[in-house]
């Protein structure tokens, strides 16, 4: 798999055949075009790099044999926002459609100091990832060096700045606060390629490739803003909705330092490509009626009325005529009828999303209720990237599941063994010796020992880690009533399965994985981790995973009766206004949820790459659950203690 084509089922919004450009892009100061998922914004590009290619290779045919033509020069960026795009250039060149003989590359940044053999080097991406795929001439790869000596580092920069005559085109990222390359917050419009000291934030981000803030490069070298808007052509990328608000200043805002990529909106020949995911704060994404005329499907009318209850806080049966009409809606009530009407379809349209029975209320009307009454019991099979994330994401609905008498099984995608701190391993088997179970201490803390600064870790390490992450999992759903032995599955999809923290691709033997487990207990109900951030990260891998094992058994015959749930992971939400189920959950059901968390020790205060949230998992979950139920209490709803939402992907 090149690239991620998951995406959301589409309820409205912005009706853009035939309307002019000029009222579509109305609040971008950027040329910005928004594709449905990341495969098909990688196309554009590649399609717009093998085009440039092949035009420069045709312009050096056509000259003099003794004129050399000097090759087409590209810049690169690293990281994940390209990656997907470099597998389809290396696919490309794979199939004979492109060559990169006549091709020139500068990187745009790398960190310092740092060796280009190191896993987490820029230098050591780009030929893993595409450089060493392709035909390119060493001669012209033109790579930062992070083992320049600190006292030459001035002029090293200064001669790399030399070097770069001229950027025919440039591939650049962004970071989620609109970071570009190492030029951080701050960063001024003519810098050049220089040492610069990465901020706190940045280290952050970055500490979970090099297995912690203390071993993370506190220095970078990079090219600057100036540099990069040297080159004729500029194409900027973004996927997922982790970028989605760099991407709303960096198109509507201002040009500001505070968000460098701010100044490449005085390129003159500059795009952004971006996924429906990154696009969702932009105007046109957001609020699109405040751009033109929208097709108001039921979700999209809710989606604005819920805006709408925000914008005025009030709820939904206290919204007035003149609510409306004050805030750009009066098109919505010329498509859907008087403002009374709207108000009391949309409150009985979110009302019906609400049902504590998630599985289907046996004996029951079902005609407005989210799941069907039949058949009953159901079988449920739910995915887990992470062998924590079913509990922390839905585990509410999940005990619900089980106590209301369904088949309930759990699939656990990736063993997860790279997010257990050594302390934590050497703590199970001090624990394992002082029960008298064997003493293996100093051979386990031997391992521990040999492991190498960025590397993947040890085969046996990872061993160890991944059955501590098996015996927390089913300890939680044994917590429950589930039946480890029988219900509880761990697929360790060989993706995952690197060692290090970069993964694998997706590939057929994760699919089958998944296929072979589908057709063992022919679900009625799935439901998976939906999110919508990073398309190369675990959860959206996972989540591609399943889409295409659906595929491959999509003529089963329980495939009839089978429908697909989506619920998020602890830190984002769904907007309420694609909301199609949402459980309530009492004090008491919070509880055991928080004690299921629990179960997952590990995970517990000492987590390997906690991020900048520095609140328990249980915390998160518990936080974030609470305020969608105030949500609902704010719209008009009745007042829950948590609710946990779920969309229907089909």
């Amino acid at each position: 798999m090149n690239s991620s084509k998951y995406q959301l089922p589409k309820h409205g919004g912005l009706i853009k055949d035939g309307a002019p450009k000029d009222i579509i892009h109305r609040y971008e100061r950027m040329q910005t075009h928004v594709f449905e998922n990341e495969f098909n914004g990688v196309q554009y590009v590649a399609d717009i790099i093998c085009r440039m290619i092949q035009n420069h290779s045709e312009n050096a045919s056509a000259r003099d044999i003794y004129e050399e033509l000097p090759p087409f020069v590209l810049g690169l960026t690293t990281g994940r926002t390209p990656l997907g795009l470099y597998r389809e250039l290396v696919r490309r060149y794979q199939a004979g459609e492109v060559s990169f003989k006549h091709v020139a590359v500068f990187s745009l940044d790398e960190f310092y100091p740092i060796r280009h053999t190191d896993q987490q080097s820029r230098n050591y991406r780009i030929y893993d990832d595409f450089l060493k795929h392709i035909d390119i001439a060493p001669e012209n790869v033109h790579m930062l060096d992070g083992t320049t000596p600190e006292r030459e580092v001035s002029d090293y920069c200064a001669e790399y700045e030399k070097s770069i005559r001229k950027i025919d085109l440039m591939i650049i990222g962004f970071g989620e606060q609109g970071q570009v390359g190492f030029n951080e917050q701050g960063s001024y419009a003519k810098s050049h390629t220089r040492l610069v000291e990465l901020s706190h934030n940045s280290r952050k981000t970055q500490s979970s490739q090099f297995f912690g803030l203390e071993n993370t490069p506190k220095m970078g070298i990079t090219m600057g803003i100036g540099t990069i808007m040297r080159a004729d052509r500029i194409i900027l990328m973004a996927w997922g909705e982790d970028k989605a608000d760099a991407v709303q200043h960096i198109v509507e805002g201002e040009i500001t330092d505070k968000v460098p990529a701010s100044h490449l909106q005085a390129h003159p020949n500059i795009e952004l490509i971006i996924d429906e995911n990154a696009a969702e704060k932009l105007t046109r994404e957001q609020t699109p009626w405040l751009v033109g005329p929208c097709e108001w499907t039921p979700k999209f009318v809710r989606k604005a009325v819920v805006w709408l209850c925000g914008i005025v806080n009030k709820p939904i049966l206290k919204l007035t005529y003149k609510d409306y009409i004050e805030n750009s809606l009066g098109q919505l009530l010329e498509s859907c009828g008087t403002y009374d009407k709207v108000n009391i379809r949309v409150f009985n349209d979110l009302q019906h999303t609400i049902t504590g029975w998630p599985g289907g209320k046996p004996n029951a009307d079902d005609s407005t209720r989210p799941a069907p009454s039949l058949p009953y019991p159901k079988r449920v099979l739910i995915f887990s990237p992470h062998p924590d994330d079913d509990v922390i994401s839905m585990g509410g609905t999940f005990i619900r599941l089980v106590e209301q008498g369904h088949d309930v099984h759990v699939a656990y995608q990736t063993s997860g063994n790279v997010a257990v701190h050594d302390d934590v391993v050497l703590q199970n088997v001090d624990t394992a010796s002082e029960l008298g179970l064997g003493n293996r201490f100093d051979e386990v803390e031997q391992i521990v020992n040999t492991k190498e600064r960025g590397m993947p870790e040890p085969r046996a390490l990872l061993d160890i880690k991944g059955a501590i992450r098996r015996a927390e999992a089913r300890a939680a759903v044994r917590s429950f009533g589930l039946n480890p032995n029988t219900n509880a599955h761990f697929l360790n999809l060989p993706f995952y399965e690197t060692g290090g923290i970069k993964k694998g691709a997706l590939s057929s033997a994760d699919i089958d994985i998944i296929v072979k487990l589908l057709r063992e207990i022919r679900p009625h109900q799935i439901y998976a981790a939906g999110d919508l951030a990073d398309p190369h990260g675990t959860h959206r891998t996972c989540m591609e995973a399943i889409l295409q094992a659906l595929e491959l058994t999509h003529d089963d015959d329980w495939r009839e009766e089978c429908h697909l749930w989506l619920y998020r992971g602890a830190w984002m939400e769904w907007n309420l206004g694609l909301v199609d189920m949402a459980v309530p959950l009492s004090p008491d059901e919070m509880l055991k949820k928080r004690h299921a968390i629990y179960r997952h020790l590990s995970q517990k205060d000492i987590v390997p790459f906690p991020g900048s949230d520095t609140r328990e998992f249980w915390q998160r979950a518990e936080e974030r659950t609470q305020n969608t139920a105030k949500l609902y209490d704010k719209l008009g709803m009745a007042e829950y203690q948590a609710i946990e939402v779920f969309v229907k992907m089909f």
